[in-house]
């Protein structure tokens, strides 16, 4: 079935070339394109995200290496680093953008199964982000302290899978809170964050769009406490009240009454204090919906660690964003790919396998034949693997 075909044209039939077209028209990027195609372009730099290249070179030569193999895997010329740097250049990021979003539409009802390990019938996101430090001088448009530059890369993850379904990216100077105005929250779910994103005017536009929220609150609230149930404090609860805001400002940003549970985790011996405005769940539920918030750090760290979005081809802000979301577009194919194949590997060990096998003409499944998953896997098991499932 799969005899003259390359490993790396394999994983791209994955994509849809409809839809991957529809992208393309949209925003004209082949319009008066005599070399190098939209379609080459993202070939070439899903290449070097999926073999870990360094330099727009690297792409070159390794690619030129196997130039009897490149009509097998889809290009239709070879790459010269010049031609690929004007098309990262010039090309609309909008593009690798909704490529990425259609990808994570197939994705996510592949892994609509997976257990969250709650007791809850609600889809959980975790929403955060995370800084990628840029050199000012190379990236002067990435303000963000007066001798550094970065970007932030606002996430927001569906926590059992580990599927980002929403990426903002901005100037490292960007706060937090900027991501929940271009936020489209979904009603009946649940957003779990941090700290950092108590806003009481943005709370209460997911209070009103029926989004439930569990953030970690701030030491200085202030507010009066109407009522109490009662908690099992050997499941490390301390309390559980209906409380209403009294700050100046956050009792008319936020009339509504809210939910204050208090927490003490022994393991780490620390005291959280969350905040929520669903009365429905159990205490228990919402401290364990915060825990859950941990899933995006390592996916932040997963993806800078396996994913070229630290070191970037270009300098101009099209060019990174380019980069991101071809990125972010690779680490969604594997995903499907694994759920496709039913693969029990982890996604690290995909990778590494694929890595070395793009050129050989063989099925994807018999790379994986006898193959130990255990001896592939990080030693940290707890930190470095996603989709462990």
């Amino acid at each position: 079935m799969n005899k003259g075909r390359t490993v790396f044209s394999q994983i791209m039939e994955f994509i849809s070339h409809n839809e991957f077209n529809r992208c393309v028209d949209q925003y004209g990027g082949n319009r008066r394109v005599r070399r190098l195609s939209c379609w080459d372009q993202f070939l070439a730099m899903a290449f070097a995200q999926l073999t870990y290249r360094e330099s727009l070179r690297d792409i070159e030569v390794c690619l030129a290496a196997n130039h009897k193999k490149l009509y097998h895997c889809g290009l239709s010329a070879p790459i010269k680093r010049s031609t690929l740097a004007e098309a990262n250049e010039n090309r609309e990021w909008k593009i690798y953008r909704d490529l990425a979003q259609s990808l994570i539409n197939v994705a996510r009802p592949l892994y609509a199964n997976v257990d969250l390990g709650i007791d809850l019938d609600a889809t959980v996101y975790a929403l955060d982000s995370t800084t990628i430090d840029l050199c000012l001088r190379l990236f002067p448009w990435a303000v963000f302290r007066r001798a550094k530059g970065a970007i932030k890369l606002h996430t927001m993850i569906e926590v059992p899978s580990s599927i980002p379904v929403f990426i903002h990216i901005s100037h490292g100077k960007t706060h937090d809170l900027r991501a929940l105005d271009v936020l489209v929250p979904e009603p009946g779910t649940f957003i779990v964050m941090d700290k950092g994103y108590v806003d009481f005017l943005r709370l209460y536009s997911l209070h009103l769009a029926l989004t439930f929220f569990v953030v970690r609150s701030k030491t200085n609230l202030q507010f009066t406490r109407r009522y109490s149930r009662p908690v099992d404090k050997s499941t490390g609860l301390r309390s559980d009240q209906t409380i209403l805001l009294t700050g100046p400002k956050s009792q008319t940003l936020y009339p509504d009454p809210l939910r204050r549970v208090s927490y003490f985790s022994e393991e780490i011996n620390k005291h959280f204090v969350f905040l929520t405005n669903n009365f429905n769940v159990t205490a228990l539920t919402i401290a364990q919906l915060y825990h859950k918030r941990w899933q995006i750090e390592l996916f932040f760290k997963w993806i800078k660690q396996h994913l070229r979005i630290k070191q970037f081809f270009g300098t101009s802000i099209n060019s990174v964003k380019t980069q991101i979301w071809i990125s972010i577009s690779v680490y969604v194919l594997i995903a499907i790919l694994k759920k496709r194949l039913d693969l029990q590997q982890s996604v690290y060990t995909i990778l590494q396998v694929l890595s070395v096998s793009l050129f050989e003409k063989k099925p994807i499944l018999s790379l994986f034949v006898g193959l130990d998953n255990q001896s592939n896997q990080y030693y940290n098991r707890n930190q470095l693997i996603l989709f462990d499932i």
